[in-house]
């Protein structure tokens, strides 16, 4: 027997689901979910490109509610209305900031609300106005950007023009002064004690060499501490009168300080003399029977009359006392032709030999 099936209760069971599903999504539709909704109106005043039904609205980033309609405003071709539904708990203000936000790679906009100052809701929310290019893509923005670019080059084409002339002008006269622009950095790092230092060049003091057979010799120790001397004649360059740096001694140098210098050669000078009986440093020979100190004075090249070296010494002969027994001054001067190191040096070496001689004289005497 065949058993017919009812189709009057099957018919009834499909309607009934369909006008449920219609139902709920009307609901979803009108309601926006679960909860009650507020809906608000936002206006654009300007394109929003990619807005659609359904578009999310964020709170402070947090997503209350979605696009529920769209629309063009009739009485203004520039502006765009829309219609949104948010939670009714969202707090949203009067001064409640509206714009449009683009998420994802893809680039999704959504409508963003930022909460307002106001601590209250004061009363119904009017319309919602939406900040001026809130609509506007990053694309959009990069090319109003460059078209103020163009605009801003546009207008300013012949003093752009005139400035790379200049500069045209500028890096030709370079290039055509490189070398001196390379003289000039060389001479900068000299001054600042940069690059590579210049050579200096050593110059030493000729002590005499004849000076005859030792009429009399020292009869006991002699000892030659370091002469004293103001601090600038503590040096090894070479000092004029008056000072200024002059043309050829720039890298010149005595072979040590000028007082160290002249105890050297003084005593190089009493060897030559007698070399058997010749006196020591003070260092070598300890408690010496007689000492010569000597202080520098003068130790110079004089220009105004024409250039001529300078020597000049105070010596005292003492004992193991402290006592002086002899002093006098010794000065000695020796012009040359040309302002240059080696004739300047020729010219102290033979002031010094002079000199040398009658000190040798004088302490063979005194002692």
């Amino acid at each position: 027997m065949e058993t017919r099936a009812p189709f009057a209760v099957v018919g009834a069971f499909v309607l009934a689901a369909i006008i449920a599903v219609f139902g709920f999504v009307y609901w979803l539709h009108n309601s926006g979910g679960l909860g009650p909704r507020t809906t608000y109106h936002v206006q654009f005043d300007g394109s929003v490109p990619g807005l659609l039904v359904g578009a999310g609205v964020l709170f402070n980033g947090i997503r209350v509610g979605e696009v529920t309609e769209l629309g063009l405003a009739p009485d203004n071709p520039r502006r765009v209305n829309a219609t949104i539904s948010v939670a009714a708990t969202t707090p949203v203000r009067s001064d409640t900031r509206v714009g449009l936000e683009f998420q994802g790679l893809t680039g999704v906009p959504v409508i963003a609300l930022e909460g307002g100052a106001l601590l209250a809701n004061t009363g119904a929310v009017p319309t919602l106005i939406a900040e001026s290019g809130a609509g506007q893509s990053m694309t959009q923005a990069a090319r109003d950007a460059l078209r103020k670019v163009d605009s801003v080059l546009t207008e300013n084409s012949e003093p752009l023009k005139k400035t790379i002339a200049n500069l045209e002008t500028f890096t030709d006269g370079l290039a055509r002064n490189t070398g001196k622009l390379d003289s000039i950095i060389v001479g900068l790092e000299k001054l600042t004690g940069g690059g590579t230092p210049a050579q200096k060049i050593t110059y030493d003091l000729r002590a005499p060499q004849n000076l005859g057979p030792a009429g009399k010799t020292l009869t006991g120790p002699l000892a030659i501490p370091e002469p004293t001397a103001v601090a600038m004649l503590a040096t090894q360059r070479m000092l004029f009168s008056p000072a200024k740096d002059y043309p050829g001694f720039a890298d010149f140098l005595w072979a040590d300080s000028i007082p160290k210098l002249l105890q050297a050669r003084l005593i190089e000078s009493f060897e030559n003399y007698d070399i058997a009986h010749a006196p020591l440093h003070a260092t070598d020979i300890g408690q010496a029977d007689h000492q010569l100190l000597i202080d520098v004075r003068r130790f110079r090249i004089a220009v105004d009359a024409g250039p001529a070296a300078e020597i000049g010494v105070s010596v005292r002969i003492v004992d193991k006392g402290g006592k002086v027994i002899a002093s006098r001054l010794f000065e000695g001067s020796q012009k040359f032709d040309q302002l240059e190191p080696p004739a300047a040096v020729a010219a102290f070496s033979d002031a010094f030999g002079r000199m040398a001689k009658e000190m040798i004289a004088w302490t063979v005497e005194a002692l």
